[in-house]
C-alpha cells in the first residue's frame, strides 16, 4: 500500500546574509521597514515541501507517490524525483504557469526572511485522490503537506469520505488561515506535524487546548530544533527525543520535510513511536547539513554509525534491516 503525498513542488532560491536580521531593525521604525540586505551567495534548489517529504521517503525505499501541480519547467525536477525513488505519475502539470518558487535568506543565526509564489501550485485544488487510487492503490497514509489551501481542505475532505488515513502538516500555512480551516485540516488526522511555534498558533487560533487536539488526532509531533522532538498522544506519556547532533549545520531548510519523512518512513516499517522519531531525527540532520532540501544522500553504513552514536546498537540493529542498501 502506497504512501501517497500531497503538498508544494517548488524551487528553492536560497541565498546567506553574513550578519543578522535583527541588527538592522530600527527600534519605533518597524512600521515603515525598507530593508535590503547584501547576500554573499545564491544557489537554486529543487523544493516544495511536498516534494522533499517524497525525496526522503524515496532515499528510505518507500516508493512515495508524489500528488501537487507544476508547471511545464518540471521536466528535469520530474527526472531528478524519479531517478531518486519518486512515482511522479499523479503529478498535474499547468499549461499557463511556472512551478512555485520559494525565495529565502537565512542570517548569520539562522533567522530566516522568506517569499512563496504559488504559481502552478494554484491548480492543486483540481487534483482527485480517487484517479491515484485506482493508479497505484489505495494507499497507506496520506500525507497532506502545505499547498494550495483550498486543495489541502479538498484533499483531508477525500481522505475522511474514502476512509484514508491522513497525516496533518499545514506548517506554514497556519500563519494565514482562519481557525475554522486549521480545525477542518487537523480533526481526524492519524498524524499532526508542527515546530513549536505552529503548535502555540493552532491554539491559538482554533481555540483548542492541547489536551483537546490529543483527543481528535492519533500523534502529535513537534519539532523543537536543538531541543529535539516532542511526541504526544492522549493519554499517554510523552516521548521526547534529542536531535542528533550536527557536525557541520549548514542550512536549516527542508530539516523538518526530512524529519516528516523519516518518521512517517519508520512508521510505515512498522517501528514504534520513539524509534521511528529516533530515525526521523537522523535524516533531519542529514539534510541541514547541505545546502538545499534535497541534496543529501543516505549511505546505510555512515547512516547507522551515526545513528547508533546517537541512540544505541540496539535501535541502530532496529532500524538496519529497513534501510536500502
Amino acid at each position: 500500500m502506497p504512501v501517497v503525498v500531497t503538498g508544494s513542488i517548488a524551487t528553492d532560491h536560497l541565498m546567506t546574509f553574513p550578519g543578522k536580521f535583527t541588527e538592522q531593525f530600527v527600534e519605533g521604525q518597524l512600521e515603515n521597514v525598507s530593508l535590503s540586505f547584501l547576500v554573499d551567495d545564491l544557489v537554486q534548489h529543487r523544493g516544495g515541501a511536498g516534494a522533499n517529504m517524497a525525496y526522503g521517503l524515496g532515499l528510505l525505499g518507500l516508493g512515495p507517490v508524489l500528488v501537487g501541480a507544476v508547471g511545464s519547467d518540471f521536466a528535469d525536477y520530474q527526472a531528478w524525483l524519479n531517478r531518486h525513488g519518486v512515482d511522479t505519475g499523479s503529478v498535474h502539470w499547468s499549461e499557463l504557469k511556472h512551478t512555485a518558487r520559494f525565495v529565502c535568506t537565512t542570517d548569520a543565526v539562522n533567522n530566516q526572511i522568506a517569499s512563496f509564489y504559488s504559481g502552478a501550485m494554484s491548480e492543486a485544488s483540481a487534483i482527485e485522490l480517487a484517479p491515484v487510487a485506482r493508479r497505484v492503490g489505495d494507499p497507506d497514509i496520506v500525507v497532506i503537506g502545505p499547498n494550495d489551501p483550498t486543495a489541502m481542505v479538498r484533499h483531508t475532505q477525500e481522505c475522511r469520505t474514502r476512509g484514508y488515513r491522513f497525516a496533518a502538516d499545514p506548517s506554514q500555512q497556519l500563519a494565514w488561515a482562519d481557525g475554522e480551516m486549521i480545525r477542518e485540516l487537523v480533526d481526524g488526522a492519524d498524524v499532526l506535524f508542527t515546530n513549536e511555534y505552529e503548535a502555540a498558533l493552532l491554539l491559538q487560533k482554533t481555540e483548542w487546548t492541547a489536551d483537546e487536539v490529543l483527543h481528535r488526532v492519533g500523534v502529535w509531533v513537534t519539532t523543537r530544533a536543538a531541543d529535539g522532538v516532542l511526541v504526544r498522544q492522549a493519554d499517554a506519556a510523552p516521548i521526547s527525543v534529542i536531535a542528533v547532533p550536527e557536525t557541520k549545520p549548514v542550512e536549516p531548510t527542508g530539516g523538518g520535510d526530512a524529519l516528516r519523512a523519516g518518521f512517517i518512513a519508520g512508521r510505515m516499517w512498522g517501528l514504534g513511536l520513539e524509534r521511528a522519531t529516533q530515525l526521523g531525527s537522523a535524516v533531519a540532520t542529514e539534510a541541514v547539513e547541505v545546502i538545499g532540501t534535497q541534496e543529501y544522500t543516505l549511505l546505510k553504513q555512515p547512516f547507522l554509525e551515526r545513528f547508533a552514536a546517537a541512540f544505541g546498537t540496539d535501535a541502530a540493529d532496529e532500524v538496519a534491516p529497513h534501510l536500502p542498501g
